[in-house]
């Protein structure tokens, strides 16, 4: 099965009976990492050096003490 970058559009083929969820696999054209979110049905996610694109919230501990 392929799924597209979502960088550059080159199609992935990505072998959904040989990969499980969390595991990563790399666009041969542009070199972005992603990490395979979902098998049934095939979805991946990008993952940049700092983690994944989407930020997490700020949770209230998280806040500084005024």
């Amino acid at each position: 099965m392929a799924v597209v970058c979502p960088e550059c559009d080159n199609p992935i083929v990505v072998d959904v009976d040989e990969v499980e969820e969390g595991e990563t696999v790399q666009c041969d054209e542009c070199g972005l990492d992603l990490e395979i979110v979902s098998v049934d049905p095939l979805e991946v996610a990008a993952i940049d050096v700092a983690g994944y694109d989407d930020e997490d919230p700020m949770r209230p501990e998280d806040e500084e003490e005024e």
